[in-house]
This record gives C-alpha cells, sequence and structure tokens, in this order.
C-alpha cells in the first residue's frame, strides 16, 4: 500500500523513546525525513543515527522542551513545509484530586496540554497557507477517565475535544487534524505509571503488575502497533479522516 509519505518531512515530539520513537521507524519506512523532538540529546542523538542506519532517511534533531512555548512557535515556524507534525510529548503523574497538587499539575499541563495546542495553532499558520498537511494528536486514555490519573485523564479530555473542534473546520483550509487514543502500552512510561499507582495504592511499587487492568487479548499494546494506526492516519490513504479521535483499546473501555 503507498501511504503517500515518500520525501514527506515529519516533525514527531517526544520522539527519543516509547510510542514516538516506534513512529519515527514507522514514518521511516515509508520513506519520510524527519525532525525529532525531546528533551534528551543524549537520547536523540542515539535515536536519529540508528534511523540513518537502517532506513536511509534524513533525521534532524531538536533537544526542546515543549513547555516553552516561544520555542514551540519557533521550530514549527523552522519546519513550516513540514507534511506532518505528530504531536506525542509529555507525562502526566499518577494520583487523586488530593495527591497531585496544582505545581506538578501545571508542569503536566504546560508540556502536554499547552505544548500541543501552541505546537497546532503555530504548524496550522504554514498548513493553511499552502493547503495541506496532517496533524495527529497521540492522546491517550480513551473514554477511560481515571481517578487515580485525574490529571492525565482530565489533559487528554481537553485534548481530544480540542481535536475534534480544530479538526472540524481545518479541513476548510485543506488539512486535517486526527487524535489517537493509544491502549495500554509496552514503554517504560507504562512501566513507571504502574511502579507509581502500585506505590500509592499498595505500598510497594514491585507489586506493580497487581495494578494491570484486565488486558485486551492478555497483554499490553505495542509501540509498533499504535504508530502504525498513525502513520496510517497520517498517510493518503485516510484522506478524509479529521476532527476525530481514534480510539485502539481492544475494547478495554466496554470490558
Amino acid at each position: 500500500m503507498d501511504l503517500g509519505l515518500k520525501n514527506a518531512q515529519v516533525v514527531i515530539t517526544g520522539a527519543s523513546a516509547g510510542i514516538g520513537l516506534a513512529c519515527a521507524h514507522a514514518f521511516a519506512e515509508a520513506g519520510a525525513n524527519l525532525t525529532l523532538v525531546a528533551r534528551h540529546p543524549v537520547n536523540l542523538a542515539a535515536a536519529a543515527t540508528d534511523l540513518r542506519s537502517r532506513h536511509g532517511v534524513a533525521v534532524e534533531t531538536v533537544p526542546m522542551d515543549m513547555a516553552d512555548s516561544h520555542a514551540v512557535t519557533d521550530l514549527m515556524d523552522r519546519c513550516a513545509e513540514a507534511s506532518v507534525l505528530v504531536n506525542n510529548a509529555g507525562a502526566a503523574p499518577t494520583g487523586s484530586i488530593e495527591t497531585v497538587d496544582e505545581a506538578a499539575w501545571r508542569t503536566a499541563w504546560d508540556v502536554k496540554v499547552f505544548g500541543y495546542i501552541n505546537a497546532t495553532r503555530a504548524m496550522l499558520r504554514h498548513m493553511y497557507a499552502r493547503r495541506r498537511g496532517v496533524i495527529v494528536n497521540v492522546i491517550g486514555g480513551g473514554v477511560l477517565n481515571r481517578y487515580d490519573y485525574v490529571c492525565g485523564t482530565a489533559g487528554n479530555a481537553a485534548l481530544a475535544a480540542f481535536t475534534n473542534a480544530v479538526g472540524s473546520h481545518s479541513t476548510d483550509h485543506g488539512v486535517r487534524v486526527v487524535g489517537v487514543h493509544p491502549p495500554p502500552t509496552r514503554t517504560e512510561r507504562y512501566f513507571a505509571l504502574a511502579r507509581s499507582r502500585a506505590k500509592e495504592r499498595l505500598g510497594d511499587e514491585s507489586r506493580w503488575q497487581e495494578t494491570l487492568p484486565d488486558l485486551p487479548f492478555g497483554r499490553l499494546g505495542e509501540p509498533g502497533e499504535v504508530a502504525a494506526l498513525i502513520v496510517f492516519a497520517a498517510s493518503t490513504q485516510a484522506t478524509y479522516l479529521s476532527g476525530t479521535c481514534i480510539t485502539m483499546d481492544g475494547g478495554l473501555a466496554h470490558r
């Protein structure tokens, strides 16, 4: 299947590990050139070297914090010709309304919620001007509203509504905005959340497996599975897809 991504320029935030890194490999396999954004320059450099070696594509790395709104705008201006933006950076703490204080809540939302919003706003100016482009927001959570992950749950709900609202009108300018809700995915980030949840709930982070939900297929999702959906959503095979969020949870929300 031709995904229409050969030589496309793709910007991926949170690209040094997990789903973001899996997206980088999946887009590179489709022939796209990459701009990878994350906070850790060493991890970015290692990822870029591996991607160039495996796929023979051009890879630029940008170490930066997506909470810095001025840096986000500058980056999108530098990448004005990008065909695809994948918003993926960000991590929210586990905990309830009693345990997540305002400082932690604001820090998490500055990176993910406002990071996505600011990157989208800045990139849309360029995509609208040329009347083409795709933005994919990797959101998380689906319709599961978890009390023990209230900061992340609330942020994900905000980003889903944001994606629906913006993507329903971006089509007037030839641009698509789509969201993806990944399943519980086998990443170090997910295991860190599970350990944190076990420590809060059970007093012992080594009991993290006891906090896992009743998983569809008896397993976590794989980063590559999520990346494949994201690449398809960004491709020329999905040109009528906008203003919607795809929940990829194996039916977990309905179990």
